[in-house]
């Protein structure tokens, strides 16, 4: 059976035009959550200093009127890398377009050890795991260790802490595994819908630093593996450019190999992503000890 991908053009983040883009997407893919659901909507919130690296507030803000509607119970969260999920949302303008719904900002802390397929035990939040659903709501960027970041990788954010930059350290230099931890990450997770900003995306390099790329795309879809694949084939890429993709087919995941897609709006060929750069090549996944350190102590004062 086919996989529904809803893909859709809005020019610039307007609110109008974003609320409404949303709740198309949405409603396309049939995401209608019964009243009183406990739903956690998840944003990229990687650091307070760049805004361009995480997900818009108006996106973020669209999901969240969309979900309330319907009479969920929503709060917004993740883990940053650096800061807390208040302080970044503060410093994005999220904690502003928020303001006045009945949503509150929660750190995705309270890790609790989960043993994955692998036999890997990683510590994922109680606060993500306890959710009915999860709105994954991630921003397309480059990345210079997996090359592009979209809705797979996000729900890395789900993962306490200091405990994100211990796998890469821990498992970073072993091959396809930091790849494999990110889907079984995925799959220890609740049910989930993801939505991808890539209204102004992040090319050249990232997680943290790029350049804006004005590709006008909201996507939307309940399988984020079919998501993925649909961004990586607008992109232009094939399954041995991305890592990440490429161990999504060797493990047979569903939604990894293009035909399986069924475009419900707009078609992939509709957007221009002609001069999108990307890293090449890519850097090792792992981390050297001392950035881990240095990184910890970053972190720890990004807090205050």
């Amino acid at each position: 059976m086919a996989i529904p991908v809803a893909l859709c053009r809005v020019s610039k983040y307007e609110p109008e035009s974003v609320r409404k883009s949303v709740g198309m997407l949405l409603e396309t893919i049939r995401c209608r959550p019964p009243r009183g659901a406990r739903i956690l909507v998840k944003p990229n919130l990687l650091t307070p200093k760049k805004a361009l690296a995480t997900t818009h507030p108006l996106v973020v803000q669209a999901v969240c009127e969309y979900l309330l509607d319907y009479g969920a119970r929503v709060s917004v969260g993740d883990s940053p890398s650096f800061g807390t999920a208040k302080k970044v949302a503060n410093a994005n303008g999220l904690a502003e377009a928020l303001n006045g719904l009945p949503i509150k900002i929660i750190n995705l802390s309270q890790p609790t050890k989960i043993r994955l397929a692998s036999g890997i035990s990683m510590g994922i939040s109680q606060k993500a795991l306890e959710k009915d659903l999860i709105i994954n709501v991630a921003k397309l960027k480059a990345h210079s260790q997996l090359r592009v970041s979209a809705a797979v990788k996000n729900f890395f954010g789900c993962v306490v802490g200091f405990r994100k930059a211990l796998a890469h350290c821990q498992y970073g230099d072993i091959s396809n595994l930091f790849e494999s931890l990110l889907i079984e990450i995925m799959q220890a997770l609740p049910e989930t819908v993801s939505l991808v900003d890539a209204v102004v995306a992040m090319q050249r390099t990232g997680p943290i630093d790029g350049d804006p790329f004005d590709l006008s795309l909201l996507g939307a879809s309940s399988n984020p593996v079919a998501l993925d694949t649909a961004l990586y084939t607008i992109l232009g890429l094939q399954p041995h450019h991305v890592p990440l993709w490429l161990e999504s087919q060797k493990q047979g995941l569903s939604g990894a190999h293009i035909h399986e897609l069924s475009y419900l709006l707009a078609q992939p060929e509709e957007f221009d992503t002609a001069g999108f750069a990307l890293p090449s090549p890519l850097k090792p996944v792992t981390f050297h000890p001392v950035r881990f350190l240095r990184g910890r102590l970053k972190s720890v004062f990004s807090r205050f």
